[in-house]
């Protein structure tokens, strides 16, 4: 494909044009320019399929404006995902692809296989105060519970999560005109959010769950994630335990990745290098690349008016939530000290001159006076 562009573009080499003549210099780039890209739109149409051979995960939607939306459904620590991925991209040959990622995640995209293995396999302290930093005592907690079930996976699978997004980043690079989109909710947001909607005894179950995850976990199991009976008996589990979690983790962004597609779903307006009449219209052609279990909420909120902006609000936390926080704080303090008083003087001072932990004294002292 990319030696085909090279090919197209070489093939337009002027004839020797004087440097004398910066008017006629600039015609001669402009010409370059419009055929360059008649060349490369055509091919692109010409590998784009009217009938596209697409995988069973591919779930199709359209617009009202006749865009069409190629939905495909993976399990994250796939590689038939990844196959899938690649195929309906050179298949539709897209304007847009969109991922189930955030900004907060975009880091995956360019980072290699053995570079994400080790990240995901080592959860430090330095990890720990990033969470927290980003996003407060609780979520952050939780965040580094998750991560350590996706370590979890990692371990078992030796597969690092997120190849299928990689995948997309590369073949939406050789596809002339695509787009690249981050279609997720900012991740900050999704934890506060979710730690705002439980109660503190669900808060401590759910801790206490991931804590001790152990379960063994094959390559078959991931792959049986592709089948939405299955992914929806284990959804149907989730919600009768923590149904608060699912509305924000799950159902919420459905909506928000629902929002997402459709606003990268809108008619392309062609340049006029591509015929001679103004602001002509054509349908554009968008993949989305998300989770198998996002499928079911994304096609039942497709035709709904979505309005997000309630999503990307943090609700301020409880009275309860406020005692609790406290209370891990004070608990975490009480065991720095003790372990600070068995030590000895000199580590006492070598720890608390740690700007890290100065910080946090500071804001803990605030916070009580």
């Amino acid at each position: 494909m990319e030696e085909d562009q090279r090919e197209a573009v070489a093939s337009l080499t002027p004839l020797a044009v004087s440097a004398d003549d910066p008017q006629n210099m600039s015609d001669v780039q402009q010409n370059l320019y419009e055929d360059a890209f008649k060349l490369l739109w055509e091919m692109k149409m010409r590998k784009r399929q009217g009938k596209p051979n697409l995988p069973d995960t591919v779930t199709e939607l359209d617009t009202e404006d006749g865009c069409k939306v190629y939905l495909v459904g993976t399990a994250h620590f796939s590689e038939s995902s990844r196959k899938d991925v690649v195929k309906t991209i050179q298949e539709v040959q897209p304007d847009v692809v969109v991922v189930e990622l955030c900004q907060y995640r975009v880091s995956m995209l360019k980072m290699d296989e053995k570079t994400l293995l080790k990240e995901a396999r080592e959860i430090n302290l330095d990890k720990l105060q990033q969470a927290i930093k980003q996003n407060g005592v609780m979520s952050g907690l939780m965040q580094i519970l998750l991560l350590k079930v996706s370590a979890h996976i990692t371990e078992q699978l030796g597969m690092a999560p997120g190849g299928e997004f990689r995948e997309a980043f590369k073949e939406a690079g050789k596809v002339p005109f695509c787009k690249f989109h981050l279609g997720d909710r900012p991740i900050p947001i999704t934890f506060k959010r979710a730690i705002a909607a439980l109660s503190i005894w669900q808060k401590v179950k759910l801790a206490w769950g991931l804590c001790f995850l152990s379960d063994p976990i094959s390559k078959d199991d991931v792959e049986k994630c592709k089948q939405k009976d299955l992914l929806e008996q284990m959804m149907s589990e989730m919600i009768g335990e923590f149904p608060d979690l699912h509305r924000t983790i799950v159902a919420e962004r459905d909506v928000y990745l629902a929002y997402m597609l459709k606003q990268a779903a809108k008619p392309l307006e062609l340049p006029l290098a591509l015929g001679p009449e103004p602001s002509q219209q054509i349908p554009s052609v968008v993949v989305g690349v998300v989770g198998m279990g996002h499928i079911p909420g994304i096609e039942k909120n497709w035709n709904n008016l979505l309005n997000i902006q309630e999503l990307m609000s943090v609700p301020p936390p409880s009275l309860a939530a406020k005692v609790f926080k406290f209370a891990v704080k004070a608990t975490l303090m009480g065991l720095m000290g003790y372990g600070c008083y068995r030590v000895g003087k000199g580590t006492i001072h070598l720890i608390l001159s740690r700007p890290f932990i100065q910080s946090y004294l500071h804001k803990f002292t605030n916070q009580i006076f």
